[in-house]
């Protein structure tokens, strides 16, 4: 086995570290255990494999939400979301820095996507928040962790992702992602009103209150997004459509509100649409290859002698999940959250059950661990985002969202020690 294990990881640094795309990584690497460990025809798994999860129908969701976050990404969601959230944020120690973690927390209730909650927020709330006078290095880190939201809050990319390649249910997956959402939005906002006490001075003052019948007319800008929550996320917990039937109705309803909005024209359209066509082919053509290097470890053994060689070490839950969290860290350093997940479920898994880890469970804690590898260097992918619009070393602007990585392997430690607050809803609504 530590021979197998050796050549496999070498192979597989040697791809990666050669530029192959991640896709082409994994068939690469499955073709190698199958040809060097196996006596099992190559070709026909290929085939069989690669053609047989191309056609998935919890797949098809996929398309649809990122179709979804890209026509929002041309919209005017997010001006709409800061007006109307900022003359309720003036009083709370923080002020409108919260407007980047409640905003970014929404937006990912309707985009799925990491980079595409920081583009979109960042854009609109770095320039208004540094002409008030707001600590810009305040400013970064709490968009770029509060952006990381958008890979856990329902609906998730990367959790329909999981669900694909583990066989779980999507809708248990997304109702599992909204306690531990909201926990690490309550730990950002209470981190921000910490900092503010301990800093008053890097504070701007609070503006003029405004009257509380202008305040409600700029809060009704919200409501468009709120419907579409409602009509995409309410749909699902409330057993009216699967994920991909509610996938399809956040298409139509964004397509409708860019409409009314007067943002949608045949420009916008087509660059919104060849856009989810060019994310969702990527990210099929490496769960093509995820399958195909899922079915050769399967046939090489290597995950079964690995988890029984783990359980030899009698590491306990607590200990096996610290040493994953230490890998997939590293791993993130250098690989997207997609390739991170796609890559290590053929191996992680037989571990996790061999140690009754529950998957669901599991799924979401995968995701804040990769969440905090997003703005890890020296391959986060919001720092990159960050760094095209601030012009900013991108070590200063990891920097800048440490606290808010430590605030995420909190996040880790809660959940782990309190693992209802993954599994408490979906066991509820009974899905």
């Amino acid at each position: 086995m530590l021979t197998m294990m050796a050549v496999l990881f070498t192979a597989l640094l040697v791809l990666l570290g050669s530029g192959v795309w991640v896709a082409f990584s994994l068939l690469g690497l499955g073709w190698l255990g199958l040809s060097q460990f196996t006596s099992v025809p190559t070709g026909d798994v290929l085939a069989s494999n690669v053609w047989g999860d191309s056609y998935s129908w919890a797949l098809t969701a996929l398309p649809m939400f990122i179709w979804m976050g890209e026509i929002l990404f041309r919209s005017r969601l997010a001006d709409d979301m800061f007006t109307g959230l900022s003359p309720w944020m003036q009083r709370i120690p923080g002020r409108l820095l919260h407007t980047n973690v409640i905003g970014c927390g929404l937006f990912a209730a309707v985009s799925g996507s990491s980079a595409a909650t920081c583009a979109t927020m960042g854009r609109m709330t770095i320039p208004e928040l540094t002409r008030r006078g707001y600590d810009e290095q305040l400013i970064i880190g709490t968009l770029a962790g509060s952006a990381t939201l958008g890979l856990l809050i329902p609906p998730s990319i990367i959790l329909i992702v999981y669900g694909v390649a583990t066989d779980q249910s999507i809708a248990r997956l997304f109702m599992a992602g909204i306690f531990p959402g909201l926990l690490l939005i309550s730990l950002f906002t209470a981190y921000l009103m910490l900092w503010s006490w301990r800093f008053p001075d890097k504070i701007p003052p609070a503006e003029t209150g405004l009257p509380l019948g202008e305040k409600l007319r700029r809060t009704r800008r919200l409501i468009p997004l709120l419907a579409l929550i409602v009509g995409v996320i309410g749909s699902i917990y409330a057993g009216l459509a699967s994920p991909t039937e509610a996938a399809a109705v956040g298409v139509v309803l964004s397509l409708l509100l860019a409409r009314v909005q007067g943002t949608m024209d045949r420009t916008v359209f087509r660059d919104a649409l060849l856009g989810a066509v060019r994310t969702s082919t990527m990210i099929a053509f490496i769960l093509a290859g995820a399958s195909f290097l899922t079915a050769a470890m399967g046939f090489t053994g290597l995950p079964r002698e690995l988890a029984a060689w783990i359980g030899t070490m009698g590491l306990s839950p607590f200990m096996l999940l610290a040493a994953l969290t230490l890998l997939f860290i590293l791993l993130g350093c250098f690989l997207d959250g997609i390739s991170v997940v796609v890559l290590t479920t053929s191996i992680m898994l037989p571990m996790v059950e061999a140690a009754g880890i529950d998957l669901i469970w599991f799924g979401i804690y995968l995701v804040v661990v990769v969440e905090m590898s997003q703005i890890t260097p020296p391959i986060g992918f919001n720092l990159f985002v960050l760094q095209g619009m601030t012009g900013r070393n991108i070590l200063s602007i990891a920097w800048a969202a440490m606290p808010f990585f430590f605030l995420m392997m909190l996040g880790v430690v809660l959940i782990s020690l309190f693992p209802g607050i993954v599994t408490w809803l979906p066991q509820a609504m009974g899905k």
